[in-house]
């Protein structure tokens, strides 16, 4: 079974994406600030990682760059959520390595067909 990190710090976020996801057959593990995030991906190696940004402690483009440059986790796609939607945050996430950018509001659906593209 496929592992997804979801890390956000709005827990009403975390849930619907683990609902949604975990009936599509995924294992959704969640932290709800960087720290935790970071250090849980270390841990599970997960097979996709959906990052928010704006979150206590780490930021998502710190935890994005921290893992992609780092040739043990560099291939784990990252789809980052955020609620800042101007081009330059969108330029900052592809220099961070981000594989997605999905902007909030999000549908569910959408967020979980991009999941699908990457590891199904």
């Amino acid at each position: 079974m496929k592992k997804i990190l979801i890390v956000d710090d709005e827990q009403d976020i975390v849930e619907s994406l683990k609902f949604v996801l975990e009936v599509e057959d995924y294992t959704c593990y969640c932290a709800y600030n960087g720290e935790d995030g970071l250090r849980l991906a270390k841990e599970i190696m997960p097979d996709l990682i959906i990052l928010d940004v704006m979150m206590p402690k780490i930021n998502g483009y710190k935890i994005s760059r921290l893992l992609k440059f780092d040739n043990k986790y560099k291939n784990i796609p990252i789809l980052m959520v955020t609620a800042r939607t101007q081009e330059e945050d969108k330029l900052i996430g592809e220099e961070t390595g981000v594989d997605e950018y999905i902007t909030k509001p999000f549908e569910l659906d959408a967020v979980v067909k991009k999941v699908n593209e990457y590891l199904k």
